[in-house]
C-alpha cells in the first residue's frame, strides 16, 4: 500500500484520550468552538465538523443528551435535530455546491458507530464521480481542503441563517 503523508492529523491523534468520558460532552461545554469544530449551538443540539470527514463538510448534528437509545430523544429534541439537518444541508448546499447527501446514523458498536455512546447523525456532502480510483485502487481517501479553512468558510454561513 502506498503511503499518504497527511501530517495536519497529528495535532488531533495526539490529543485523543482513553475512553474515560465523552468527547461529544467535553467539546460541546467548551468554549473553543473552533478548535473543536463546532459551527453551530441551537438549544438542544450542536453541529460539528468530522475530525475524520468521509468528504470534505462531513458534518454531525449532536444532541446535548447523553445518551446512546434513539428513545430517549424527546419529540422536542428529534425536532430540532430535523431543523438543524435541514439548516446544515441547506448550507452545504449553497456553499460547497454538493449534488446530495447521505444522511445518517450508527446506533450500537455493531453498526460502525465510532462513539456508541452518545448519538450523533452524519451529513456527508456528495457529488457526482466523488467516488473516484483512489479509495478502490490506492486505498486512500483524498479530501481537498483542509478542517479549518472549510470550518471558516461554513462558520460564516451558520452565523448568518
Amino acid at each position: 500500500m502506498e503511503t499518504l503523508w497527511a501530517p495536519w492529523r497529528m495535532q488531533y491523534i495526539k490529543r485523543i484520550k482513553d475512553d474515560d468520558g465523552c468527547i461529544f460532552c467535553e467539546k460541546c461545554a467548551e468554549t473553543k468552538d473552533r478548535q473543536n469544530l463546532i459551527l453551530y449551538r441551537s438549544e438542544s443540539c450542536f453541529v460539528m465538523m468530522n475530525y475524520y470527514p468521509y468528504n470534505n463538510g462531513h458534518l454531525l448534528v449532536v444532541p446535548y443528551l447523553h445518551t446512546a437509545d434513539f428513545s430517549e430523544l424527546s419529540d422536542e429534541i428529534s425536532l430540532e435535530i430535523m431543523r438543524v439537518i435541514r439548516k446544515s444541508t441547506a448550507i452545504l448546499s449553497a456553499v460547497m455546491k454538493c449534488q446530495g447527501f447521505n444522511i445518517g446514523v450508527n446506533l450500537g458498536r455493531c453498526s460502525g458507530a465510532g462513539i456508541d455512546q452518545h448519538i450523533h447523525f452524519h451529513i456527508v456532502p456528495r457529488w457526482n464521480g466523488d467516488t473516484n480510483f483512489m479509495p478502490v485502487t490506492g486505498h486512500t481517501k483524498v479530501v481537498n481542503e483542509a478542517l479549518f479553512e472549510t470550518w471558516e468558510t461554513l462558520k460564516q454561513h451558520f452565523k448568518a441563517k
